[in-house]
């Protein structure tokens, strides 16, 4: 631990299709639009170049048009979406979803498209079909080009195995809840065997871990504020970060995170969190039916 090969913004890993995908991106789950639109704009001149959103925030439209208003080339900044539950009930579905995503956002192809969810609500029982289905029309999407890689969210090791059985293309990141309150170490170390990025969302545990004893003193010795540790520890983990805000400040503060490093025995620390904060939930335990990222 310690030491990364990342040194700015725009360095990248390389997924498994050989696609690059720069190591920290800027997420904006929760943002209504306007919010939106300043936040990505302010991240792109700051020097993002990775932007994560999903069809269910309710915001693509305002990503993409400030995306097109950064005056960053298209083909600089990495966008990240996703499909949502509903718009994946038949093969179908999942084709008009990603054309209403490129409608919405503007763009000609998705760089990172991927399956916001392992089971949808009353329909449990029928996952694995789902699932496989799902993964078919991502193909498909794919190798003609819509989409630059394709992934999913929130799968767990079983609906992994389950999709290995059917798929032809291995899924390039599986983007989940990963920080120091549940470093889910089985999923983590199936995704890295199997060559499947893994994407840490809530990297900040949505703030909840920004007054942590533990974390606010490896901040106080490095100088550093309590995100920029958060987001070093997950890039030193191997992880890809998707810290959101919508102040410019921590914007800015949140991408100064590759001239310190951490030691030995603050990684040590940080590993006594695990299980003690929000862990990771089971998608058989959660109904999304009623899932509304913000409201009005």
């Amino acid at each position: 631990m310690g030491k990364i090969k990342a040194q700015s913004l725009t360095d990248t890993y390389t997924l498994n299709n050989g696609v690059h995908i720069p190591v920290i991106g800027f997420g904006t789950w929760q943002a209504k639009p306007d919010d939106a639109y300043t936040a990505v704009k302010a991240a792109l001149a700051i020097g993002y170049r990775h932007i994560d959103t999903a069809a269910v925030y309710g915001n693509e439209e305002a990503v993409g048009k400030a995306i097109k208003d950064s005056g960053v080339p298209r083909q600089d900044i990495f966008v990240t979406t996703k499909l949502w539950n509903e718009q994946r009930l038949n093969y179908d579905d999942v084709l008009h979803a990603q054309f209403d995503s490129l409608q919405r956002l503007g763009l000609d192809y998705i760089d990172l498209y991927l399956v916001h969810c392992a089971e949808i609500a009353n329909h449990h029982q029928e996952w694995q079909k789902l699932n496989a289905t799902t993964w078919r029309a991502m193909e498909y999407l794919y190798t003609h080009g819509a989409a630059r890689a394709i992934g999913v969210s929130n799968y767990m090791v079983r609906h992994l195995k389950e999709l290995a059985k059917t798929q032809e293309v291995v899924p390039a990141v599986n983007q989940n809840y990963l920080n120091p309150f549940d470093r889910q170490e089985e999923l983590v170390a199936y995704d890295t065997t199997n060559n499947i990025l893994n994407e840490a969302y809530s990297p900040l545990v949505t703030g909840e871990l920004l007054n942590n004893a533990i974390v606010t003193a490896i901040a106080k010795k490095h100088n550093r504020s309590a995100a920029q540790i958060l987001i070093r520890w997950s890039l030193e983990e191997g992880f890809l970060p998707l810290p959101k805000s919508i102040h410019p400040d921590y914007i800015a503060a949140n991408a100064q995170v590759f001239d310190f490093e951490l030691d030995a025995d603050d990684h040590e620390q940080i590993a006594t969190l695990q299980g003690k904060g929000p862990m990771n939930d089971d998608p058989r335990t959660v109904d999304f039916t009623n899932f509304i990222p913000w409201e009005d």
